[in-house]
């Protein structure tokens, strides 16, 4: 299934609107350009020109159509994922750092949050508002400046131990619709271990450090 395949992390980017700063921070680590959909439209206004574009179209603009060449354009017409599943599913990359894909519809971001959690494709760091998302790994640890707000969110049974938080996570069982871990805190280093789908939330200032990690 893979369509794209990178040996440099890939910068995905999405149809919601963002900021050029956070354009700018993905293109950073990810030199690589691909589109979801009407994200190639954001992609071309930014000068830049998508290696492969994923998606039904249903938000490609024409001009889109016209100036991308046909091979980079892969058309998927079922309903049954986002345009965010659809892409990363055909990535083949060390990382993929994704822009554009919150702040719109939530229940599109919802949706890329669970594909994220299923693990569809490379790993993947959502940039969304002042903070990225990314799945946790089995282990991770960050250098983190003390202060740091470190929020884990559970997509199912979770658990985990933890060294370096102000409120250690050890022995405690989460769950979506049970206890959930935001707004903890770092006291410095940080190292994770954690088992089930945890989403890890950071400053958007920690992404550098968090592609580093994982």
């Amino acid at each position: 299934m893979t369509v794209l395949a990178s040996a440099v992390p890939v910068t995905l980017i999405g149809g919601a609107p963002f900021p050029r700063s956070d354009l700018d921070a993905a293109l950073n680590i990810g030199r690589t350009v691909a589109a979801a959909d009407g994200g190639a439209d954001q992609a071309l206004a930014h000068g830049l020109l998508p290696e492969a574009v994923f998606g039904d179209f249903d938000s490609l603009s024409a001009h889109a159509k016209a100036v991308i060449p046909a091979e980079r354009l892969h058309r998927i017409a079922e309903q049954d994922s986002t345009d965010f599943e659809k892409s990363l599913s055909r990535i083949r990359a060390p990382l993929v750092v994704a822009v554009g894909f919150s702040g719109a519809r939530q229940d599109h971001f919802l949706a890329n949050l669970s594909a994220m959690a299923r693990r569809v494709g490379p790993p993947c760091i959502l940039i969304a508002g002042s903070d990225v998302i990314t799945l946790c790994p089995p282990r991770i640890g960050m250098d983190l400046p003390a202060g740091t707000r470190v929020s884990l969110f559970p997509m199912g049974s979770a658990s985990g131990i933890s060294e370096g938080l102000k409120w250690p996570i050890d022995g405690l069982k989460f769950a979506s619709d049970g206890r959930v871990g935001t707004s903890n805190e770092a006291m410095g280093p940080i190292d994770l271990a954690i088992d089930g789908p945890m989403l890890l939330i950071l400053p958007g200032s920690c992404l550098g450090l968090l592609a580093a990690a994982i």
